[in-house]
């Protein structure tokens, strides 16, 4: 068993910054890749950014290449997702997800007013 808690959502105005966090319990952190995942209202839910299970390698969505970070620290058994240069249609509910596992978080709004 894997218990995800998504934190650090927020109401910010376009172009600013945010970091998101995923506290991760449960089973051994470094043993998986993590990924970011968004969902917006009348959406499906899409990927952000992964990361490899060492924090060797990150990838991401075209739409958030750039701008977002996704970064891990195993002494925390955290995941982080730095966000900038943030636009209104980066609106969604934000989720982690150890890559692989049908494990879910709760989510965390993130709101970005134009």
């Amino acid at each position: 068993q894997v218990q995800l808690v998504e934190s650090g959502g927020e109401l910010v105005q376009a172009g600013g910054s945010l970091r998101i966090s995923c506290a991760v319990s449960g089973r051994t952190f470094s043993a998986y890749p993590m990924g970011w995942f968004r969902q917006a209202p009348g959406k499906e839910r899409e990927f952000v950014g992964g990361i490899s299970y060492s924090g060797g390698t990150t990838y991401y969505a075209d739409s958030v290449k750039g701008r977002f970070t996704v970064s891990r620290d195993s002494a925390k058994n955290t995941v982080y997702l730095e966000m900038s240069s943030l636009k209104p249609e980066d609106t969604a509910v934000y989720y982690c997800k150890p890559l692989g596992t049908a494990f879910w978080g709760q989510g965390t709004q993130v709101t970005v007013s134009s």
